[in-house]
Formats: C-alpha cells, structure tokens, sequence
C-alpha cells in the first residue's frame, strides 16, 4: 500500500514537473539567469565596445570642462561681463556641428574606415592643439613667471582658443555617433547615449571640476592640465588606429555573411539633401525654438551665480563642488531611462 502511495506520488510530481509547477533544476538556473541585469544579458558580446565608446566620449568631455573652468579664472582677474560673453561664442561649434556633420559623414578613406578617417586625425589635433595651448595659456590668462609684469587676460585668444578645442570636439562626437551604428550590435544602437551622456558628463568633471580643484589647491597650473591631457590625447588615438579595427557597413565595403550593409552609400550632395528635408518637417521648427530659449529661465543661475560668488571671495574649488550633487544624479537618471529605451 504504501509502496504505491509513494509511486503515485512520485508520477504527481514527475507530471507538475512537465507542466513547470514544480521548480526543476533547469527552471531554477533559467530563473538565475533572468535575474541576471537586463542592460548586461544585451550588452554580451559588445562590452568591451561600450567601453571603448564610453572612453572616447570622455575624451570628448575634457575640452568642455576646461572651456567651463575659464570664466571663473577670468572672473578672478577682474574681467567685466561684457568681455567674458565675448567668450561663449567658444562653445557655439556643438550647437552648429549639423552643419559640417555630412561632411565627416559622407567622406572618408574605405580603406582606413569610415569613421576612424575623422576621428584618428582630429584626435590628434585636438592633442597637439593641447601641446601649443599649454605653451602660451599661461600668458593667455593674465599670469607671468615675472611677479613685477602685469598681464591683462587676452580674451580673444583664449576665446580662439576653446573654439577651436570645441570644433575639434564636436567633429569628434559626430565621428564617435556614426561609429556607434556600426560597432555595436543593432539591438544595442540605443546604449550610444548612455555612454555619450555618462561618458561627456565624466569628461566635464575631470576639465572642470578635478582642473578647478587642484588648481585652487595650487597642485597643478592650467598649462600642466593641458599639457598631461595632451599627451593622453596622442597615446589613445595611436592605440585606437592600431588595435580597434572597423566594420565597414558602406555599399563598398564587402558583405559577410553573418552581417549585411546597414548603412547607405551617399554622397555629400545627397546627405545635404537629406537633412534639409529633414529641417523642412513641421516639428523641426518647434523642437528648434525649444532648444534655443529653453534655457533662458535658468542661464542666470547657472553662470552669473557662480561668477557672483567669485566677486565675493568664494574659492574657484568650493565652486566647483557645488556641481557635484547634480552628477549622480544626472548619470543615474541616465541609466534609468536606458531600461525602458
């Protein structure tokens, strides 16, 4: 009898089994598996991509944070308004790089690569445009080894200076863009802004935050800041030609088998065409005017605030902590969205 309660109950269990209400070992390792972060299951065999994309957009976001580290140097040395406004057309190129964008999109060397064609010599300018930068900046920002000779701050240099670093810049990020649709795996095309948003943001920090801090801590001199960064530039850009290869995906690369062309083969002429038919669509115009006053509700107490708190003695480095709340929370809001995209 209890010989066959016990076979009875061995094939109800066999039988909920079959039927998954009873956790069978595959079940259970399947279940471990999904518990597994969703971003990292899709990211499998691109990670190492990710992060090579993440490490250009930091790169990309060095310029930026010099450039924003600059008004309060010359807030320091009694610059007025008038002069430092001067010194925001600087940052102009990332909101007018659509206009050279078909250009680095549509010329390059096949043999090179599409993108690498851009982004190798640019990075290099950017390098070497840090290298002579660090010679004269010191001159450029009203100091002087002499403690007798007075300089007045060149504006217009430092002005020129940053636009071409930002020029340099958005020619990069363009590049960077572009060689994302191909690196990246078409279901992970979406994680280029994660690692744009989270990669540009950690680049600010170092220009901006760590140069502001260890220059008020007198640990470093602009001049070394762009000399070390400099030197960066040039060793990652020769790593990168060298050792990251690129899939060609233009009309003239070959096909494999696994993967087909995903990207079309226009010309200069033709992808000009494109985006003008794209500035013609009625929301442009709306999402463009957005983008150009949204802005104004809070410009003032973004720069002027900070300035201000110069005039009053504040230290440039205890300024330049005041934006570090907003960073985690910048990168985390970041990584949430990227769940539900």
């Amino acid at each position: 009898m209890e010989k066959t309660e016990e076979k009875l109950t061995n094939e109800s269990v066999a039988i909920e089994k079959e039927n998954g209400s009873v956790p069978s070992k595959n079940n259970e390792t399947t279940e471990i598996n999904e518990e597994k972060p969703r971003m990292l299951k899709d990211l499998d065999g691109d990670k190492m991509h990710v992060l090579v994309l993440f490490f250009l957009y930091v790169l990309q976001g060095i310029p930026l944070g010099l450039k924003a580290s600059i008004p309060l140097i010359l807030t320091n040395r009694d610059v007025p308004y008038k002069e430092q406004a001067t010194y925001s057309i600087s940052s102009y190129p990332f909101s007018m790089k659509i206009l050279w964008a078909p250009i680095v999109d549509s010329l390059f060397i096949a043999r090179f690569g599409r993108r690498k064609s851009w982004l190798v010599p640019v990075q290099y300018l950017i390098g070497i445009v840090m290298l002579i930068s660090s010679q004269y900046v010191t001159r450029l920002i009203g100091d002087s080894d002499d403690p007798e000779e007075t300089l007045a701050p060149d504006v217009a240099s430092l002005t020129a200076m940053f636009f071409l670093l930002n020029f340099l810049a958005a020619t990069q990020d363009v590049a960077v863009d572009g060689w994302a649709l191909t690196m990246l795996k078409p279901k992970n095309v979406g994680y280029d802004s994660t690692c744009n948003s989270v990669g540009q943001t950690t680049g600010w920090c170092l220009g901006y935050i760590l140069y502001t801090t260890l220059e008020g801590y007198g640990l470093v001199t602009l001049s070394q800041f762009l000399l070390f960064w400099g030197i960066v530039f040039l060793i990652t850009t020769t790593g990168i030609t060298i050792f990251k290869k690129e899939r060609n995906r233009h009309a003239g690369a070959p096909e494999s088998s696994e993967e087909a062309s995903t990207e079309p083969d226009l010309g200069m002429i033709e992808t000009y065409k494109i985006l003008w038919k794209i500035i013609r669509h009625p929301l442009i115009p709306v999402t463009a005017l957005f983008l150009l006053t949204f802005g104004f509700g809070f410009s003032a107490a973004e720069e002027i605030t900070k300035l201000k708190l110069i005039e009053k003695g504040v230290p440039k480095e205890k300024i330049a902590m005041l934006a570090i709340p907003m960073i985690p929370v910048k990168i985390g809001f970041t990584l949430f969205i990227t769940r539900f995209t």
